[in-house]
């Protein structure tokens, strides 16, 4: 899930939802939307989740496999509809059929009040300000891939050069002690 650190870091944030043809539910009522942060957005560069809900769910067959779709009413995701105007790229499966949509917009979120992670709070939605296009996705794992590699880079490089305050503690416990008694 990304994670939004800080003052005003909620707010006017570039998403995309992803949203497909088969995630309404049966009442109709509501439409299941993956919405993430924007690669292209200054907060995106730096996640290594973009999603703004991520649910570990272990299938039946013990694979496990992550729930990133949130629930938004009709009216919520009409808002989103209309504010992204023609920023959108259809979703096409690998037969070329097409199975969904992508969203590009621009709002503030907030944490769900059911359920994990973040929600976008629709009243609030305006233009991205980045155009969707066929590499979009493409783009978000690709820059989601490369901070989980400069993440582990960075780990690996602590574990090699440890920190001079753990060289001290070290040097501080060879002291002997004088021996009580």
């Amino acid at each position: 899930m990304a994670l939004l650190k800080g003052k005003g870091a909620m707010t006017g944030i570039n998403l995309i939802a992803k949203v497909y043809k088969n995630g309404v539910t049966k009442d109709g009522k509501s439409q299941y939307a993956d919405v993430q942060l924007d690669a292209r957005d200054p907060r995106g560069p730096e996640q290594t989740n973009l999603h703004l809900k991520s649910d570990r769910v272990q299938g039946e067959d013990d694979k496990v496999r992550y729930n990133n779709g949130a629930p938004y009413s009709t009216g919520q995701m009409e808002e989103i509809v209309k504010v992204a105007g023609p920023n959108t790229e259809p979703i096409l499966n690998k037969d070329g059929n097409e199975v969904g949509t992508i969203y590009g917009f621009k709002g503030n979120v907030m944490p769900a009040t059911r359920g994990t992670g973040l929600v976008v709070n629709t009243k609030s939605v305006e233009a991205s300000e980045f155009k969707v296009d066929d590499k979009t996705l493409d783009n978000q794992f690709a820059s989601m891939r490369a901070a989980r590699e400069a993440r582990t880079a960075a780990k690996e490089s602590q574990v090699q050069a440890p920190a001079p305050e753990a060289k001290q503690q070290a040097a501080e416990v060879e002291v002997d002690e004088p021996a009580v008694g």
